[in-house]
């Protein structure tokens, strides 16, 4: 496995990946575009044997102080690997402000652990954040910088 920048040639590689890992909350079509466009966000794949297996965004806001984890996600089958450990300390390496954030679903058990682990500590609750109205976590990693 190797950990590379994505493009806009990835597209419909990441639509595969947001359809496989985010049934409830596949990202809309521009949405993914954007993603791979705007100038300053952070994107990385995860490829193995030629096939994307994982992928994260950062958006870097300097002005607020921090950076905000936009999407992680390894295909089911490739979970369990350190796969998405990986991802987020890639893009936590490029994103130069004191302070990371990210949202989970609450139900997420495995991936809070894994942010746990990685110094990310919970700071809110959006009710109703995702489509079926499942809370989100709102959790924040202080960093050294």
């Amino acid at each position: 496995m190797e950990i590379t920048t994505a493009s806009l040639m990835d597209l419909n590689a990441l639509n595969k990946l947001e359809h496989a890992c985010f049934e409830k909350d596949v990202w809309p079509f521009l949405d993914l575009i954007a993603v791979l466009t705007f100038p300053d966000v952070i994107r990385l794949k995860a490829v193995e044997d030629g096939r994307m297996i994982g992928f994260i965004a950062g958006d870097p806001r300097p002005s607020e102080g921090f950076s905000w984890i936009a999407t992680v996600g390894v295909i089911p089958e490739f979970r369990r690997r350190g796969i998405a450990r990986a991802l987020l300390r890639a893009c936590e390496a490029r994103l130069k402000t004191p302070r990371v954030k990210l949202s989970v679903r609450a139900t997420n058990d495995g991936a809070i652990r894994l942010y746990e682990q990685e110094g990310y500590r919970r700071m809110d609750v959006w009710q109703g954040y995702y489509n079926d109205g499942e809370a989100a976590i709102v959790m924040e990693k202080e960093r050294g910088i």
